[in-house]
């Protein structure tokens, strides 16, 4: 009798499992939905506005502009939202796979609390992404307000884009690059048998949110210089950064990222020094 009730509480925990499985990956899927439409309709308004066209042949995205009747705080506001939203619909295809092995972690730990832990997770790790979306618009607004008062800073911007690039090229094929990306792929030790209460969950989801930033903070680069609301650079960077968070041979992936990424760097360059 004890065998047989031992046998049912273990299909019981397996079906559990199983059930919170399809909630996990079925939210996961309906989130991401809900915010890459929201990316793209964002995406799409922005892009109708147009830009301003500055000395050198380039565009500067209203993105880093005031809107008519906007205030400073007000366009802070509507920029961080904005950020928010993309991320989650950028970063969430690689953020799945971490936050399921958390739950495989904390396991029956959790109990009935395991998706509110696994929520509180991916809390942390977006955190860490607003952090940075914080610091990138007075420093994208500030540049801007340069560059619309100083001629000569706006004519160099074509080449300052095509350096970035090609440093972010570079750093694809960095020791550091490797080591963070294998912190994203891995199970790190701090996965080992996690404790299962919300300090935690949310300590862990802040690490893995710096982690990914280190990890992918060239890529990023390259989308805040060419157009953080532009859907094209958007989809790119975000195959990116999935295929080499996820894919079997990611280190390799990373590195013909960067070999790409270098040559369109360069390419950027001699276009901008082209006489025109």
């Amino acid at each position: 009798m004890i065998g047989e009730s031992g046998n049912r509480n273990i299909l019981r925990s397996m079906a559990a499992g199983q059930a919170g499985g399809r909630v996990f990956f079925g939210i996961s899927a309906l989130l991401f939905a809900a915010s890459a439409a929201v990316t793209i309709v964002w995406g799409l308004s922005m892009s109708s506005m147009g830009g301003m066209t500055m000395p050198g042949g380039w565009t500067m995205s209203m993105t880093w502009m005031l809107m008519d009747g906007q205030t400073w705080a007000g366009a802070a506001i509507s920029f961080l939202g904005m950020w928010v939203v993309m991320m989650v619909a950028m970063m969430l295809p690689s953020l799945v796979p971490m936050l399921w092995r958390y739950r495989q972690a904390i396991g029956a730990a959790g109990g009935k609390r395991l998706g509110w832990l696994t929520a509180l997770a991916g809390l942390g790790y977006f955190f860490v992404w607003t952090l940075f979306g914080l610091a990138a618009f007075p420093l994208g607004a500030a540049l801007a307000t340069a560059e619309m008062q100083l001629p000569a800073l706006a004519r160099a911007i074509p080449y300052a884009i095509g350096a970035v690039v090609l440093l972010a090229g570079v750093f694809q094929f960095s020791p550091w690059k490797a080591r963070q990306l294998a912190c994203c792929r891995g199970v790190p030790a701090s996965c080992q048998a996690m404790p299962a209460d919300a300090g935690t969950a949310l300590r862990h989801g802040m690490r893995l949110g710096l982690h990914c930033s280190y990890c992918c903070g060239g890529l990023m680069a390259i989308l805040l210089v060419i157009g953080v609301m532009d859907l094209r650079a958007m989809a790119i960077v975000m195959a990116a950064i999935t295929a080499e968070r996820l894919a079997p041979a990611g280190e390799r992936i990373a590195r013909v990222i960067g070999a790409v990424v270098l040559g369109a760097g360069l390419f950027m360059i001699v276009l901008a020094a082209w006489p025109q």
